[in-house]
């Protein structure tokens, strides 16, 4: 009791920690000309935690510390100190950047002297032919306009006057100047390969053609596999270690284990895999014959429309045996759930499930990847994976897919209350230009935002999703409105509502990778955290 009312008290007399109510008649202060309020937005909480998730096994412990009840002195002493690192990370980066400057410019100067010793003769003409210039051009006191913004904004050592930046020598310090900032401005943003493959993980492959692991992500990995080789792995730990990505080379089996279609104990894995896969494949003898059935034929029918649209730019899936083993899990997932049915959308939700087995079985990329050259057992043992992990993922979710999808109407309408809340000013604009939430969050509820991201982000976004406790069903929520926030700049200057809803059904994501979805998860565990003991927080 006596922790329930430090929190209770918490959150009334912290008035700056988001969800706290501002009850009708105390308004808040009217800003003071000239110094707005600086409301706390997604885009500071990313520059001050890029690299959160990057330092040492700093993030073992903040993962370790979610599953606990924690209090406001654990939350500021973890907050505190990702900050002193980031900021320790950034004095390094600058120290490092001002002596690489300082010895390219050493350099330059050192090739000027050179070059200037080498063409003394030519610059002696150069001068005799600029003065006789300058002659013809006025005499006495009378200068060219011209000549004369040229002798005073750019003279020389050497005394050559250079009448416009288009005629400055190569190599000359204003050149070197020029190139040192270009050099600069390219440190300072974010790294982008010519070429991001839509599938597969940028952060932790080790394959042909891709850069060797670091050694933070070796030594994950053999934390992965360390746990993973007990006789019963520890599905608490599992989770934690999960949290903040899982590597590919043991992704299958993790997810196989954190979804429960796997046991914990490693000697009945085998004959449960067996048993589960022999089951999947007697409903496919005993159901799928009857697609074709008069109360059957709109199921299939409408399953048969929507897989050539999964994932239309990936190759991998435009395969007609894949289309035909999609058409098989969501036909029989169908039937064994008459409340739902089949219902547009579950069609993308086999697809990570599908890469991450397919992994299991291939070390290339798997975009392009002709899954005929597998083995019929290799497929089999895929399309039940598949199937049985699917099916436990919505489990959890089914009342999205019910009549109505009630499930839906209500996520859509607590992501309105806690946008609300946490960042009125995108709220009221959407208000502002009459754009339901419905209109564009439907979609994010109903495909768990896999078409805003690209499928990486979507497998690394499901590390944590099985990680979480109900990470599907409820953590999902926190993830959509950090998501939506993290859009707050773009969307406040959209004037209209056709650019709004253009913007919001069109976010460009596709060169994101695992820095931008850790930085999201982050938020939404901030945010999550932080309405976590504020049960009103959905109310005005």
């Amino acid at each position: 009791m006596s922790n329930e009312g430090n929190k209770k008290q918490f959150w009334k007399r912290n008035a700056k920690v988001p969800g706290s109510l501002i009850k009708a008649g105390n308004r808040l202060p009217p800003a003071t000309p000239g110094k707005p309020k600086k409301a706390t937005t997604f885009q500071e909480f990313e520059s001050i935690t890029s690299d959160a998730w990057d330092v040492g096994d700093d993030d073992d412990e903040l993962l370790a510390m979610a599953a606990k009840n924690l209090n406001i002195e654990v939350v500021m002493e973890t907050a505190n100190k990702v900050i002193e690192n980031h900021s320790k990370q950034q004095e390094r980066q600058r120290q490092d950047e001002a002596t690489e400057l300082e010895q390219t410019e050493e350099d330059t100067q050192e090739e000027v002297a050179e070059g200037e010793d080498g063409d003394g003769d030519e610059k002696e003409d150069e001068e005799e032919e600029e003065e006789e210039e300058l002659g013809r051009l006025g005499e006495g006191d009378v200068t060219s306009p011209e000549v004369s913004f040229a002798s005073q904004s750019s003279p020389y050592a050497d005394g050559r006057l250079v009448k416009s930046k288009s005629e400055a020598p190569i190599g000359s310090p204003k050149d070197a100047a020029g190139e040192h900032a270009g050099l600069h401005r390219q440190r300072s943003l974010p790294h982008r390969p010519p070429v991001i493959p839509l599938v597969a993980r940028m952060a932790d492959q080790n394959t042909s053609g891709t850069p060797a692991m670091t050694e933070r992500e070796a030594s994950r990995l053999d934390k992965f596999k360390q746990l993973l080789a007990g006789p019963n792995t520890e599905l608490d730990e599992l989770r934690k270690l999960s949290w903040s990505g899982i590597p590919r080379q043991v992704r299958p089996i993790t997810w196989k284990l954190l979804s429960g279609y796997l046991p914990a104990n490693a000697e009945r894995r085998e004959s449960v895999l067996q048993r589960k896969r022999q089951e999947y494949f007697g409903f496919i003898q005993q159901y799928y014959d009857s697609r074709n059935d008069e109360n059957h034929q709109d199921t299939y029918r409408q399953i048969h429309i929507d897989i050539p649209r999964t994932n239309p730019l990936i190759p991998l899936f435009q395969q007609a045996s894949v289309q035909e083993i999609f058409e098989r899990i969501l036909f029989i997932w169908a039937i064994r759930h008459p409340a739902s049915g089949y219902v547009q959308g579950i069609n993308d939700l086999v697809t990570p499930f599908f890469v991450v087995y397919v992994f299991e079985y291939i070390e290339e990329e798997v975009e392009n990847f002709d899954v005929s050259s597998l083995q019929e057992e290799a497929l089999r043992n895929i399309e039940a994976d598949s199937f049985w992990c699917m099916s436990k993922l919505l489990d959890g979710i089914q009342d999205n897919y019910t009549f109505a999808q009630p499930g839906i109407q209500k996520k859509v309408k607590a992501l309105e209350e806690l946008v609300s809340r946490i960042d009125e000013s995108v709220h009221r604009h959407m208000q502002q230009y009459e754009v339901e939430y419905l209109q564009f969050a439907f979609r994010w509820m109903n495909n768990l935002l896999m078409r805003e991201l690209p499928l990486r982000c979507t497998i690394r976004l499901w590390d944590t999703y099985q990680a979480e406790p109900e990470g599907f069903s409820h953590f999902h929520l926190y993830v959509c409105a950090a998501f939506l926030v993290r859009w707050r700049k773009e969307i406040l200057e959209e004037g209209d509502f056709q650019g709004l809803m253009i913007l919001l059904q069109n976010l460009p994501t596709m060169h994101w990778g695992n820095e931008e979805v850790s930085v999201l998860l982050a938020e939404a565990y901030r945010l999550k955290f932080a309405f976590a003991d504020a049960p009103n927080h959905y109310k005005r």
